[in-house]
């Protein structure tokens, strides 16, 4: 096994051009799991530590553009305001050791279904921006995933940053596990409130091939609030629209069973922890004051 140490992002994106199964490096919290367990061998690794622009994060007036390099505990300690989901899914990674190396674009290039990042992201509606020698594009999140860790890279492209928007409502992230840390989620959900464009967006993870989002349930989310007025009166949610929520939460899964939990209880387990997570950002929307503290694996 080779070991490329790039100075540079342009070098990095020369040596993975001349080497395109070089497997990118920068926490080493998922890839060297793989390599200790033998589950996988890349001919090369390529350490990112040394590119000081993967590290660094802005934060615009609508948008925070997050350097794949930046660090769990970085964002739980900087961005919790501009992106509450995230530094909540940020909370629940594994230890503070890992949390001190592990990153969102760790997280992506990964690609597993059990990510704890990837629920947040699909709610915020994020961007991910890659690049090669051939020159950079934006992916959307929603077709960044197109397989079990798979992801939409071509083999020469390496994540740069990830563009999410400013959080402009309530957020919430919470997943079920066996403990409140070091564990891989059974489960997971995010959600977000988008005020400006009277929108809900959901995120799910661990309960189906890739993270994904739950359309039906966000369609049916903001209509209810939109009939009846709530977006403008702040009324309270009904009980019946909260369950149905819930319901068709649980409907978007496609689970497995496997040693972390069944198929059936992903399924009902979603269920519950959007309804959930609907009156926690809806109290909060309504400004009644702090939500529970949801960043945390969970038994419904």
């Amino acid at each position: 096994m080779d070991f490329l140490r790039p100075a540079t992002w342009e070098e990095a994106l020369a040596a993975k051009a001349e080497h395109p199964t070089a497997v990118p490096i920068a926490g080493g919290t998922d890839v060297m799991v793989e390599i200790n367990f033998d589950h996988r061998r890349p001919e090369y690794l390529m350490d990112l530590n040394r590119i000081r622009s993967l590290q660094e994060w802005e934060v615009g007036e609508d948008v925070v553009r997050l350097g794949a390099c930046v660090t769990y505990t970085e964002i739980i300690e900087n961005l919790r305001a501009e992106l509450p989901a995230l530094a909540l899914a940020s909370h629940t990674v594994a230890s503070p050791q890992i949390r001190n190396r592990g990153s969102v674009g760790g997280n992506l290039g990964t690609a597993s279904p059990a990510g704890d990042a990837h629920p947040a992201l699909l709610a915020a509606g994020a961007q991910v921006e890659v690049e090669s020698v051939r020159g950079s594009r934006l992916i959307p999140i929603d077709a960044f995933y197109t397989g079990v860790k798979r992801n939409a890279l071509a083999a020469d492209e390496l994540i740069k940053t990830v563009h999410i928007a400013t959080a402009d409502g309530p957020q919430q992230f919470s997943k079920v596990g066996t403990r409140n840390a070091m564990v891989i989620a059974v489960c997971a959900f995010g959600m977000a409130l988008h005020p400006a464009t009277r929108s809900v967006r959901t995120g799910i993870g661990s309960a189906a091939p890739t993270p994904v989002r739950a359309v039906t349930a966000e369609e049916f989310l903001a209509a209810a609030l939109d009939e009846g007025g709530l977006w403008e009166s702040g009324g309270a949610v009904s009980p019946s629209v909260a369950r149905q929520f819930g319901e068709l939460a649980a409907a978007a899964c496609n689970p497995i069973d496997d040693v972390r939990g069944t198929a059936r209880y992903r399924r009902h387990a979603v269920g519950v922890l959007a309804r959930r997570q609907l009156v926690w950002t809806w109290d909060e929307y309504r400004g009644r004051g702090p939500t529970p503290p949801s960043g945390r694996a969970v038994r419904p």
